[in-house]
């Protein structure tokens, strides 16, 4: 018996079978990309919950440090204004560039700034921190400042395994075909690799 050569109609099947091989891969590597996608966009909220949190304890902590009438207004001014220009701050997700990070950060960063100045303020005024509102709003605050690192932390875990999976070959493919970019990472802030001089 004679083997018939494969027909037009063979070869339109194989083609079409080929065809939905590669959809249906690409389908599935798409279908993984948007659960991490996802997760980094929902762990950037949770950052941005922390920094919210922080900020709404700042002025209930500003007027138990106002109570003290020659406290130094300047400190207090800082903390309010390094506040103000990091709640104007508002970043899409789904779109957060390095650029766009590194200015939320820095914001972030002034406030933290200022209130750290506030604190070493704070420590000429025995009165102050021997008031029992001030020790709790400053135990919500260094509660707050834990859960921001461990929020940036989850962030930055989220869009590494995110961003590994879309540079790996062939996903990058789909991912480039889908408009799929990189996430930035929160990075440590200059001069934190350098341990600070401790002098008794």
């Amino acid at each position: 018996m004679e083997k018939k050569p494969l027909g037009r109609i063979g070869i339109i099947v194989i083609v079409l079978v080929v065809l939905l091989l590669i959809v249906s891969w690409g389908v599935g590597i798409y279908n993984r990309i948007i659960p991490m996608n996802e997760k980094v966009s929902t762990e950037w909220s949770n950052v941005e919950t922390q920094y919210q949190r922080r900020a709404d304890l700042i002025p209930n902590f500003v007027n138990t440090v106002k109570g003290a009438a020659e406290f130094e207004q300047e400190t207090l001014t800082r903390v309010i204004e390094a506040r103000a220009r990091a709640t104007q701050m508002t970043i899409d997700p789904s779109n957060i560039t390095p650029e766009q990070l590194q200015q939320f950060q820095a914001a972030q960063s002034e406030v933290s700034s200022a209130l750290q100045r506030l604190m070493v303020v704070v420590e000429r005024y025995p009165d102050i921190k021997a008031t029992q509102n001030f020790r709790d709003l400053q135990v919500e605050l260094e509660g707050t400042e834990n859960r921001i690192a461990v929020a940036r932390n989850n962030f930055n875990d989220a869009a590494r395994e995110y961003n590994t999976f879309i540079k790996q070959f062939p996903n990058n493919l789909i991912a480039s075909l889908s408009k799929f970019d990189a996430r930035p990472y929160f990075e440590a802030q200059e001069g934190t690799e350098t341990a600070p001089t401790v002098q008794f």
